[in-house]
């Protein structure tokens, strides 16, 4: 009695299209998928508002090392 089978999920399935209709059904899915995608879009956003603004700008593949080193070099 409380394990769900297959045969369940088609009738509730069914009671679903005939009470919202597919058209429904279909624009609840899509107004979720966009609230998921702007939901994870707005957290992205803000952990990169936490990081340091230096860190940012530095090119994601040179060291600090040879950061330095070039710096010397221009001077």
């Amino acid at each position: 009695m409380g394990s769900w089978s297959i045969g369940h999920w088609i009738v509730v399935a069914i009671v679903l299209v005939l009470l919202f209709g597919t058209k429904r059904l279909k624009n609840l899915g899509g107004d979720l998928g966009s609230a998921m995608k702007d939901f994870r879009k707005s957290f992205k956003d803000s952990s990169q508002e936490d990081a340091p603004a230096e860190r940012l700008e530095a090119d994601p593949l040179e060291t600090p090392k040879a950061a330095e080193a070039e710096k010397d070099k221009v001077a």
